[in-house]
């Protein structure tokens, strides 16, 4: 499959593209998809789907503008997985999701990912999302590089759970903000957008070119 194909050299755990009209094709066809609530997903399993998608909402709720499930970015991550994420990298995901999750479940003292609420995530993104200092990145890029090379090659590895933690938390932002700005509603709406793109003017104003918005991708 070319979008196979095409990110396999894109990051070791959720890589993404910064611009593939064949992602956004997936992206756009989530429209229509009902509330995760009664969501199956096609790749993970049932629980673990809703509390991504729960996660997702975290990272960006409804506010002024939808939240990330209003807007499909739980069935779209769904659909990249299945259908564009190497094997390889697919278990990568599942195993660092596995290790954010339990640490929820065991935070919160839960029975099943299908009670799991905002606040028993919000304090895990809070300790995984923050800022690490450039010799910590560089130690978590190293081990998730080493522990990758090893599988490919056909071998066995550990990858700390801390690390893992990590690693999920800041995939599952980086993609989910991707995606959702390339939803039609933020890109036509939210962003600066102009269905037919005009004149290019280098040094303008963003102020006064766009009102201080990014262009819509």
């Amino acid at each position: 499959m070319e979008r196979r194909s095409a990110l396999k050299k894109i990051g070791l755990s959720f890589g993404y593209a910064v611009a593939a009209p064949t992602l956004l094709s997936v992206l756009q066809s989530c429209e229509s998809k009902a509330a995760y609530a009664d969501w199956t997903p096609a790749f993970f399993e049932k629980e673990k789907g809703y509390a991504l998608a729960q996660t997702l909402d975290v990272i960006l709720p409804k506010t002024d503008t939808p939240s990330a499930t209003e807007l499909n970015v739980h069935v779209f991550i769904d659909s990249f997985m299945k259908e564009v994420m190497p094997e390889e990298q697919q278990n990568l995901v599942k195993k660092n999701m596995d290790a954010f999750f339990n640490k929820v479940k065991a935070d919160a003292d839960l029975e099943s990912l299908m009670d799991v609420k905002a606040e028993h995530i919000t304090p895990l993104l809070d300790t995984y999302l923050k800022k690490r200092d450039d010799e910590t990145e560089k130690m978590h890029s190293e081990s998730i590089s080493n522990y990758m090379q090893a599988i490919m090659a056909g071998g066995e590895a550990d990858l700390d759970e801390d690390i893992s933690r990590f690693s999920f938390a800041n995939d599952v932002r980086d993609l989910a903000t991707w995606a959702y700005k390339n939803t039609e509603f933020i890109g036509e709406e939210v962003l600066a957008y102009s269905s037919i793109p005009g004149e290019y003017i280098a040094c303008g104003d963003a102020q006064e070119l766009t009102q201080g918005k990014a262009w819509s991708l």
